[in-house]
């Protein structure tokens, strides 16, 4: 078993006299290999959840009648919930046993319920549920967050860290831009798509995203047993055992160090990063379907191509964040990022005196003048009603709130794409540096829970205040929130710094 975990685990600093680092340039060559892989890793999971975010709704009502919009809160939400729970198990996990084993038991459960979503229209009743458990078990899944980001924080110096933080968030951020867009390309194969009989399957706009992120797996538990192998660096610039040997008592002195009111801030904080996002993730399909009476294919595909937008936007945020970083504290982007998300919510709140249009209406008249080419994938075969659009006359807000015009929401889009990636980087680089040299599995366990509760009761929150209050109440409070954080943010702002042996630096 020594000789496993040997191989599984090399130590990268290795001191030819004592207190001399030398690190071979092979070394290094593949301690950048196994965290490409992460970086891999990451994207996969991002793609396997953001593949299906637009889709979700319409794919709940054209499976289950019964499903209403506080149910499409409670499946959104039940994949943060699998992940927060996933999260402190596979941290925990990683921290005592090689990597590979959290990652590709992760990873096949992800497949698992990628398969299940395609077939949760089968069973002939309580279809939601199982889409519900699907997506709770794919949320399980992406718990390995915690172990990519606890390898890359301790696998590098701290000079290396934020971009190498930053390279994980651009990943991210990449699967965020080719999932929505990849929806977005199977909406031309329509609702009804291809039926194969034997097997049960139904390949259609909805199905193919999941089953295409199902192969993704595949490919990512082939790479994890090819190409990845772990190693392990400390932030002193000394050499430290492997967290998976035999001698794991080096960081016990320092871990009284670590400054408990930073770490819990900093969870703080990235709650309600991701807490915002979830709320930008969750509402985008409703709101344009109700403000702008978008179809459901229409609104896939829009959105699946803005989400694709933003995405790209994140990946270009990120690249000048790694760059600023090295000359701005990295405290100021993370208070200027929440600024900035901050300025987005304002600006969609509803103004003037334009309401949307009744969806009732639409019944009543008959109208026809949203149908396009898009309109006929969303009529049933066996018959050729129009599908009801606009804003539904049982949400009552829908009488008397104003319009949040296109323009409103495409800037808000803009303002999220610039201030979340910002403050994501920024947050958890800065935890993994006040954490210092430790084992980071629990700790960035802790950090994804923290941010899996915040996709757990985000969904909820807006769906309920969405439905009952409207979007001037879900917004208005939402600015609440994030102004108070900034304000927590101001408070410690003299806590966020590194830690060092003891020592600290601003």
């Amino acid at each position: 078993m020594a000789s496993l975990n040997d191989d599984e685990c090399t130590p990268l600093l290795q001191p030819s006299h004592t207190g001399d680092v030398v690190e071979s340039q092979q070394q290094n060559k593949n301690r950048w290999w196994s965290i490409r892989v992460m970086y891999l890793t990451l994207f996969l999971s991002s793609v396997g959840f953001s593949i299906v975010m637009t889709s979700i709704w319409p794919y709940l009502q054209k499976i289950d009648a019964s499903a209403d919009t506080s149910f499409l809160g409670w499946v959104i939400a039940s994949f943060s919930l699998g992940q927060m729970l996933a999260s402190l198990f596979f941290g925990f996990w990683s921290n005592h046993r090689p990597r590979r084993e959290p990652l590709v038991v992760s990873i096949s459960i992800m497949i698992a319920a990628s398969v299940l979503y395609a077939y949760v229209h089968v069973p002939t009743s309580h279809n939601k549920y199982y889409m519900l458990i699907s997506r709770a078990l794919v949320g399980f899944g992406s718990g390995n967050v915690a172990v990519v980001r606890s390898y890359v924080a301790e696998v590098t110096s701290l000079s290396e860290r934020t971009g190498a933080m930053a390279n994980v968030t651009a990943f991210q951020a990449l699967g965020f831009i080719l999932g929505p867009a990849f929806q977005a390309c199977f909406t031309f194969i329509g609702e009804q798509g291809v039926i194969f009989q034997a097997i049960y399957l139904q390949v259609n706009m909805y199905t193919a995203p999941a089953l295409m992120g199902a192969l993704l797996g595949i490919v990512n538990i082939i790479l994890v047993f090819a190409v990845f192998r772990e190693y392990t660096v400390d932030d002193l610039e000394k050499q430290i055992p492997s967290v998976n040997s035999d001698t794991d008592d080096s960081n016990r002195d320092s871990e009284e160090a670590v400054d408990k009111v930073a770490v819990v801030s900093s969870n703080i904080l990235f709650f309600v990063i991701s807490f915002c996002f979830a709320l930008f993730e969750t509402i985008a399909t409703p709101l344009t379907m109700d403000m702008y009476a978008w179809s459901r294919t229409k609104a896939v595909f829009y959105n699946g191509v803005i989400l694709a937008a933003v995405g790209l936007e994140f990946l270009i945020v990120v690249i000048v964040v790694k760059i600023l970083s090295k000359k701005v504290e990295e405290r100021v982007l993370l208070l200027g990022g929440l600024v900035i998300i901050w300025v987005g919510f304002f600006i969609l709140l509803p103004w003037g005196t334009e309401f949307p249009k009744i969806q009732w209406t639409d019944l009543q008249n008959n109208t026809i003048h949203n149908s396009s080419l898009w309109d006929s994938f969303t009529t049933a075969p066996s018959n050729h009603t129009v599908e009801p659009t606009g804003c539904p006359a049982s949400q009552s807000w829908c009488f008397y709130t104003p319009v949040i015009h296109l323009a409103q929401y495409l800037t808000f889009d803009i303002l999220i794409g610039v201030g979340y990636p910002t403050s994501n980087v920024m947050s958890f680089t800065l935890y993994s540096k006040i954490i210092g040299p430790k084992p980071q599995g629990v700790y960035m366990g802790w950090l994804t829970a923290a941010g899996s509760i915040a996709r757990t009761l985000g969904p909820v929150f807006v769906i309920q205040t969405y439905t009952h209050l409207g979007p001037r109440w879900t917004f208005g409070l939402t600015c609440a929130i994030v102004a108070v954080s900034t304000l927590l943010l101001v408070a410690i702002y003299k806590k966020l710094v590194a830690f060092s042996g003891g020592y600290r630096w601003v």
